[in-house]
């Protein structure tokens, strides 16, 4: 079974990889939003903070026709011993081994990148799950993917909700760019991306270290990059100055019916003014005036994560699939 690099300009092959998702994800995740092939095209390159990635795939015999492919992400500034990795392969090509032919590639790969850890997440009760279980995959932390239905969603209860948070965040003000974080606001940024280091994670999981450069350099570049429209409001301490808490969001114009939202986080000494809740009604209320195409928003919470859970179920997210975990593999198998 041969399998080649993507080139970015092989459009041909993109729209390969893209088909062969689509059609997985039909069978994973009908009701479900669909990468749109530009938003790939650069994901593939750089993912969501800029880690180093390469795609390999396995050519068709027709042109745009793609049996399976994986993404390969090698971090560069911590986890450096970990590989993210990503396969796919079309549901009408399963069961003739070239998940496992793939997989073996992308272990020699990250082996030859020097990692030892291949990281990767599949749903529970899905065919990627039984793959990883006939592999030996160690299975990690679940997590849920949640949607929040706007169409459907009662008049007034996210105004409501607003209203309750900010009279128990009395002392806080709320700022909010569109696109890349002004400078003024990158430092103060990178210490509240810093606070997701108290979120749960997987064991032997290396938090991210932000800086003002960081976020100048990878914060929001690579969305830009994708043609994706972000938003970000954060929440600061009038007394102090300090930047207390963010949240963000980002559309595609190319589905704008879906909003993808970003990181939540607010800092451990300012938790308990209710600023998480805040901070998302408040980005509620500024996509309906700036985003007004959007019907449906996502998002995704660890199964562990009780405090963010419980602000998106009193916005009325609901849990959409099963749960679905990580699972850690040996690079060298």
């Amino acid at each position: 079974m041969r399998v080649e690099r993507l080139d970015p300009a092989n459009t041909a092959a993109l729209l390969g990889c893209k088909a062969a998702w689509d059609a997985a994800l039909d069978i994973d995740d009908p009701d479900g939003p669909k990468m749109p092939a530009g938003v790939l095209g650069a994901w593939l390159r750089i993912g969501f903070v800029g880690d180093p990635a390469e795609t390999w795939f396995m050519p068709g015999d027709a042109l745009e026709s793609v049996p399976g492919w994986y993404r390969l992400e090698l971090p560069d500034l911590e986890n450096r011993d970990h590989a993210g990795l990503l396969i796919v392969v079309d549901p009408a090509k399963r069961r003739q081994g070239l998940g496992r032919a793939l997989l073996a590639h992308a272990a020699s790969q990250a082996a030859a990148a020097g990692r030892t850890i291949i990281w990767g997440e599949v749903r529970d009760g899905s065919a990627g799950d039984a793959f990883a279980t006939a592999t030996g995959a160690k299975p990690g932390m679940a997590a849920a993917l949640r949607r929040l239905d706007l169409r459907t969603a009662s008049a007034g209860t996210f105004s409501r909700l607003q209203a309750e948070a900010a009279a128990a965040a009395t002392g806080y003000s709320l700022v909010r760019w569109v696109g890349l974080t002004p400078p003024e606001y990158q430092g103060p940024l990178a210490g509240v991306l810093n606070a997701y280091g108290d979120a749960p994670h997987d064991e032997g999981y290396e938090a991210e270290t932000w800086d003002a450069a960081r976020v100048r350099e990878r914060g929001g570049v690579p969305l830009q990059l994708m043609g994706v429209r972000s938003y970000t409001i954060a929440a600061l301490h009038d007394a102090s100055g300090e930047m207390a808490g963010m949240t963000q969001l980002s559309v595609s114009p190319e589905a704008p019916s879906w909003g993808h939202q970003g990181l939540t986080a607010v800092v451990r000494q300012h938790r308990g003014h209710r600023l998480g809740l805040l901070l998302k009604t408040a980005m509620l209320d500024w996509l309906a005036e700036t985003e007004p195409m959007i019907e449906r928003i996502e998002t995704g919470n660890a199964a562990a994560n009780d405090h963010m859970i419980a602000v998106n179920d009193a916005l009325g997210f609901e849990v959409a699939l099963p749960l679905a975990h990580t699972v850690e593999l040996d690079a060298a198998r």
